[in-house]
């Protein structure tokens, strides 16, 4: 089993958890307005005044056989959305309840 851990812009919520319930990625835990910046052209996602807007992150284990599929439609979406600001990891499980 793998874990992908996704932090992106917040307004972009639901399209996300939409995507993934595609390959029948259906579970998934949620972080609502983080901060960060990213590490190469982000702008500041801080939640204040000066940048306002947030971030979200989700976490999903799923299949080793549904990662790539999964990373695709990450991929797919990040490019549609450039403002998006998607970034994912992909991590093993070593062992889950």
């Amino acid at each position: 089993m793998k874990a992908i851990f996704i932090a992106y812009n917040q307004a972009f919520n639901m399209e996300l958890a939409d995507a993934l319930e595609t390959i029948d990625c259906k579970g998934f835990t949620m972080w609502n307005e983080i901060t960060g910046r990213g590490s190469e052209t982000g702008e500041p996602h801080l939640g204040n005044h000066a940048w306002p807007t947030l971030n979200n992150a989700m976490l999903t284990v799923l299949d080793d056989a549904k990662v790539d599929a999964a990373m695709e439609i990450l991929d797919s979406k990040n490019k549609e959305y450039p403002q998006l600001g998607l970034r994912a990891f992909v991590f093993n499980i070593e062992k889950a309840l």
